[in-house]
């Protein structure tokens, strides 16, 4: 059933409006047509996320030091794609949401799990902010961008990679 959502590895912008729920934005191509300007920037901003694997990669293969280093770095490019919006951009919002998101990450505790049995907590770990805790913060991180890039897909009618489309709010199709 994916398939007829995806086109040559991306998933596209018009598939995504279906998958929001909750969210009150213009539809690409119906009500609201976003400046060209505009749409550049968050094109680049996606694109650039994009290469990100933090956002998709399978938690297995994640390093939490090089986790750490690759949210601060998303965080730079959301602050400079901030300043490039013009005011009262239909994009600020999400692109602000998705900073305080890694804000979040980075500066608030993790929740302990200290009364997981053993088996459970991985054998590389040697202290607890790399475990359990710090593997839910980065799924929190990545439903808040999955939901967020989803609305600047479908605001500004932007196809997305394959890759990144995995952290997209799940279609109602299973």
């Amino acid at each position: 059933m994916k398939r007829n959502l995806v086109g040559r590895g991306k998933v596209m912008a018009r598939s995504l409006a279906h998958r929001l729920t909750g969210f009150s934005i213009p539809i690409f191509g119906v009500q609201w047509n976003p400046p060209a300007d505009e749409q550049d920037i968050v094109r680049r901003l996606l694109r650039a996320l994009e290469d990100r694997r933090v956002l998709y990669v399978p938690y297995h293969l994640e390093v939490p030091n090089e986790v750490t280093t690759s949210v601060s770095r998303i965080r730079d490019i959301l602050t400079a794609t901030s300043q490039e919006l013009p005011n009262g951009s239909a994009a600020v919002g999400s692109v602000r949401a998705m900073r305080a998101a890694c804000r979040r990450f980075l500066d608030e505790p993790r929740v302990e799990y200290r009364n997981l049995h053993p088996h459970f907590r991985s054998s590389w770990e040697t202290r607890d902010e790399f475990g359990p805790g710090f593997f839910t913060a980065l799924g929190e991180l990545r439903a808040t961008f999955g939901t967020h890039i989803a609305a600047l897909a479908c605001q500004y009618g932007i196809d997305v990679e394959e890759e990144l489309a995995e952290i997209l709010p799940p279609t109602d199709e299973a």
